[in-house]
């Protein structure tokens, strides 16, 4: 049973845990308690939740089980990880399925449903097109379909910020009513256009079927377990000048370093997307949930190195590990639409969640280093 919200601070002069599972289990309880408002209907309530051994996925069961909830979890693992999953697997109330989302058939009914499964990483989905491509569209109107013949009492799709490509300065911070600057033919192709042929699928299953849709815009989100299942490909900057910094090696990054990033941390995302579920009049609404500090990758790896206790040295223009062809020049969200229709604001300050990611990170990577 979770706690009250009286009992967490998020401040970071609190100390943090030096084991990986008490750094998770403290955010997870931090989480619960600022949703506790919500809590009769996750308590006893049932989720089908698409993608949920991945980063996210995996954080969004464990909240849902500390309070009270039951989650059926599919996931084909090219992007999570079982051991996201792990220590729920024992738990009556969670129920994993290895299933690829394009062809799973449910039977019995859930209260709600949640597709998260996706390939978020560049470098990775840029190995998987066809399969990143299939989540998005597929795997959405599989489910869609599910949800129209097995009534929810709401259905969420976590979209992404990459809908909106790159936006011009004069949209930034970036409103949900900017149609986006993309390119359906390119290296980012199967990722962005995956995403906005599901938001398409969700506008006419509302229409056409009265599925309850809500879909959610994720800005960059972070924390521990992102990119855990899958190192050599660290398509994120965050997480790979983490382990470089970690291992003192050089910070590489591609380009001048200008380009920007408005980070959120895992505890604050899971905030924004419950309540974008769970939150009573919202149906067909898309909605940018993250976080409105906008940081320069330069700065981000300044702080990293000195959070760290790096002695690494910062290289700029350095070749990428992947195809980086229209990599947006700017990342900032409005979210005033969260905050009007959702009260959700971001807690979690930048350099916070930097240490708690960063001290997760080096006791993980020592705890493997000692088992292999």
């Amino acid at each position: 049973m979770f706690m009250g919200p009286e009992q967490f601070t998020s401040s970071i002069d609190v100390e943090i845990a030096t084991t990986p599972s008490r750094i998770i289990s403290h955010d997870i309880e931090m989480t619960a308690a600022r949703l506790s408002d919500l809590a009769p209907k996750i308590r006893d309530h049932k989720f089908l939740v698409s993608g949920g051994a991945g980063f996210i996925g995996s954080w969004f069961s464990d909240v849902a089980i500390t309070m009270g909830g039951s989650i059926i979890c599919v996931d084909n693992l090219i992007a999570g990880s079982q051991s996201n999953v792990d220590h729920l697997l024992a738990n009556p109330r969670f129920e994993f399925h290895q299933a690829d989302i394009t062809t799973f058939q449910l039977i019995e009914s859930v209260d709600y449903v949640v597709h998260m499964a996706s390939i978020a990483s560049p470098p990775l989905y840029q190995l998987f097109p066809l399969e990143t491509l299939d989540s998005g569209v597929i795997g959405v109107r599989n489910l869609l379909a599910y949800a129209s013949e097995h009534p929810v009492q709401s259905f969420l799709f976590t979209s992404t910020s990459e809908v909106y490509g790159n936006p011009p300065d004069e949209y930034i911070p970036t409103p949900e009513t900017f149609n986006g600057n993309v390119s359906s033919y390119g290296p980012r192709s199967m990722y962005d256009e995956s995403k906005r042929v599901g938001e398409a699928y969700c506008w006419a299953y509302a229409k056409e079927k009265n599925v309850p849709v809500r879909v959610a815009r994720i800005f960059n989100t972070y924390g521990p377990r992102v990119d855990s299942s899958n190192p050599s490909q660290y398509g994120r900057a965050l997480i790979k000048f983490i382990h470089q910094a970690l291992q003192n090696e050089p910070i590489t990054i591609y380009g001048d370093g200008q380009q920007t990033r408005s980070f959120c941390y895992i505890n604050d995302q899971l905030v924004g997307l419950y309540r974008l579920l769970l939150t009573e009049g919202v149906d067909e609404i898309v909605m940018n949930i993250g976080n409105d500090h906008e940081v320069t990758i330069a700065e981000l790896a300044e702080m990293i190195v000195e959070l760290s206790g790096s002695e690494s040295e910062i290289c700029y223009n350095s070749p990428p590990s992947y195809n980086v062809f229209d990599d947006p020049k700017r990342r900032k969200p409005d979210i005033e639409l969260a905050r009007s229709l959702l009260g959700f604001s971001p807690e979690v300050p930048l350099i916070e969640g930097l240490r708690k990611t960063i001290e997760w990170t080096r006791t993980t990577d020592f705890i493997h280093q000692k088992t292999v």
